[in-house]
């Protein structure tokens, strides 16, 4: 049978219109995409500065739909749902950015950041500290250093938080030698413990020089060696301390009453305490005082009735002459005989009640109070953050 080239020729012209009417019909598909691309970016920038963050969130994951391409509107839309505490669905849109290949190593890195950040407010502590890892060598790798401390520090892990600590000091962005003597502090007193005091004792050892002027090495390292049967040692480090560190002297007043008592320089002792009482009164600095039999040395200009009694217990009395202080007034009245004694024991408990309170520590970061005084504050994780002073002295 003979082909009709005719029908050829008839079917070219066709095929060609066709092609054209389906590129044109492509070309318009695509301007019109392109252009709501861009309205839903503006529509949810507009919704985002209005503070309406659910209409933001459905105008990105619109404009995400149309130009699944755009890295910028995929990180957008991951931090809208971190700040809204979806945290699943963003970290669903940084893993996904990570698991594109045309990713710029820049865009990835960023990706990585925010994916890390993802986990830190979700509280997945373990995944948040594997994505900081990956965050090393990168621009963002001392914020992720920082993120890693704070969670070592958080988890107690502090030979960890010691060695990122290290690489921060080191980077020169800023000092981090008090708290990298902290951390030694803390696996020092974890080695106590445990029973091994000689590592206990390096620890502390590299702790002060770490930081020398810091109360706290000293304090530890007096008490370890008050544990080892070596008082004298142990004043000699407070004694020190008192000229690096007056102000903390009510932390480690009882301690050097202890150490003095021990090691029979009870009289050295109290000329220092009584030297700083006058300088800075405190409630435990009296109390040390009291304990090894002395009365607080009052300000040349103390009132002639202020005059110390006999009794050591009457120190109380000197101190509320110059600093009116129920805890003192209760310390002293616990010592008194009353006309009605019997009903002495009742008044004292409601004083003791009343006192507690006044006896805490409180953190000037936040607020919380404790009995027990702590260098890392169990409220804001902040260092050296609580005075140490009584609330009642504050």
């Amino acid at each position: 049978m003979d082909f009709d080239f005719s029908w050829l020729l008839l079917g070219l012209p066709i095929a060609f219109v066709l092609g054209w009417l389906a590129s044109r019909f492509d070309l318009r598909q695509l301007r019109i995409e392109n252009r709501q691309a861009p309205k839903a970016y503006f529509r949810g920038l507009n919704f985002l500065l209005n503070e309406q963050q659910d209409q933001a969130i459905d105008a990105f994951i619109e404009a995400v739909q149309n130009d699944p391409d755009t890295q910028e509107l995929h990180f957008a839309l991951g931090n809208l749902f971190r700040r809204r505490g979806e945290y699943q669905r963003a970290v669903r849109v940084h893993e996904h950015l990570l698991g594109r290949g045309d990713l710029s190593r820049a865009d990835r890195d960023r990706a990585q950041h925010a994916l890390a950040q993802d986990f830190l407010r979700a509280g997945l502590l373990d995944r948040a500290e594997a994505a900081l890892q990956k965050l090393e060598g990168t621009r963002y790798e001392n914020e992720a250093r920082l993120s890693l401390l704070a969670i070592y520090e958080r988890s107690r892990e502090w030979a960890q938080a010691e060695d990122v600590a290290q690489k921060l000091d080191e980077s020169d962005q800023a000092s981090y030698g008090t708290r990298r003597a902290h951390h030694l502090c803390e696996q020092a007193a974890e080695r106590v413990a445990a029973g091994d005091l000689g590592g206990a004792s390096r620890l502390l050892q590299q702790a002060v020089a770490l930081a020398p002027e810091a109360p706290r090495p000293a304090i530890d390292s007096a008490t370890l060696q008050l544990r080892k049967g070596d008082a004298a040692a142990a004043f000699d480090t407070l004694a020190a301390l008192s000229e690096t560190a007056p102000l903390a002297l009510p932390l480690y007043a009882a301690a050097m009453q202890q150490a003095a008592v021990a090691s029979q320089r009870s009289g050295e002792a109290l000329a220092l305490l009584q030297r700083r009482y006058v300088a800075s009164p405190s409630i435990d600095v009296l109390e040390a005082i009291i304990a090894l039999g002395g009365t607080p040395a009052l300000p040349d200009d103390a009132p002639s009735d202020a005059a110390i009694a006999a009794q050591p217990r009457d120190g109380y009395i000197a101190h509320l002459a110059h600093h009116p202080s129920l805890v003192a007034a209760s310390r002293w009245l616990a010592g008194e005989r009353f006309e009605h004694e019997q009903f002495h024991p009742q008044v004292q408990r409601s004083l003791d009640q009343a006192t507690r309170p006044l006896m805490r520590y409180r953190c000037a970061a936040c607020g919380f109070e404790a009995h027990q005084y702590f260098w890392h504050c169990p409220g804001c994780q902040a260092w050296d953050s609580y005075p140490p002073r009584r609330v009642e002295e504050l």
